[in-house]
Order: structure tokens, then sequence, then C-alpha cells
């Protein structure tokens, strides 16, 4: 079984790092659980799928992980997301309010996550997200940054 970590990285069975890979079935399961709670959760605590994906496309974009941003386009054409959604994934900001105090987030800690600060939560806060939205957003940003430096470090092995 491939995961969205094999299929961003481009390793299929019979790859001796595909093997490699499930030498640890737990780190594989683990993290397919992780990027389903972070983007289809059972209670999505005002942060539908759609944005979800948004804003995870926009982060694989700002890593420059072509394939994960890809992948989040594709996923993004099938959820239908248009109009904000779609220039948000982008990497537009958004006027002011709740899109833009993410987007802006979701910048700051992928380009530079050691300048994030309490100020950035009082943005998020201001911005009217509530507290488990907040923790919400932060879940997904630490996901897809994962994601992101594990495909690179698997592609970096492949090559």
């Amino acid at each position: 079984m491939t995961d969205a970590i094999d299929e961003a990285t481009g390793l299929v069975p019979g790859d001796a790092l595909f093997a490699l890979r499930r030498q640890r079935p737990d780190f594989i399961t683990g993290a397919e659980l992780c990027r389903h709670a972070v983007l289809t959760p059972a209670d999505d605590q005002g942060l539908a799928p759609p944005l979800r994906l948004a804003l995870a496309r926009r982060m694989a974009a700002l890593n420059a992980d072509g394939p994960l941003t890809a992948a989040y386009d594709a996923a993004l054409d099938t959820a239908g997301a248009r109009d904000d959604l779609t220039r948000l994934a982008a990497g537009e900001i958004p006027l002011p309010g709740p899109l833009r105090a993410m987007a802006l987030h979701c910048d700051r800690v992928t380009r530079n996550n050691r300048s994030a600060s309490e100020a950035d939560i009082a943005a998020l806060v201001a911005a009217s997200l509530s507290t488990p939205q907040i923790i919400a957003l932060s879940e997904l940003i630490a996901f897809v940054n994962y994601q992101c430096r594990v495909t690179a470090g698997l592609r970096l092995l492949k090559g």
C-alpha cells in the first residue's frame, strides 16, 4: 500500500526506499492518520476541509514542493474550492478578516517558524478565531510542513 508521502516522493513497491520505509510501519500509518485528521477531521471546528486544503496547498507551494502542491491542487479541484479559497491557495493575501490572519500566520510559520510569537496568536484571536480553531490551524501547519520536509528528505535519499 502506498501513502501520500510515497506518492509525493514517487516511491513505488519494489523501490529500496519504499521497502526501507516499511521497516517502520508505525510512521507510515501515523503520518497517514494525521493527514486525514488535519485535512478532513470528524469535527472541523469551523475550518472546513476546502479551507484546510487551500492552506495546505499554500504551504506546499511556499516549501517549493511541486508534487505536494499538485496533489493539493487536485484535492482542491475535487473539493470544488472556488474564488477566495483558490486565491488563498495560490498565495494571495486576502482582505482583512479570518482568512487574512490565517494566511499570514501560515506564511510566517512556514517561512520562519522561529519568528512566530504571541502577537501572531493574538492576531488570530483578533480575527475571531476560537481557541479550538487556532489549535486546529496549528496542527495543520505542523503537519504540512512536516510532510514537506519528509518528502524532501526522501527525494534526496532516492536521488
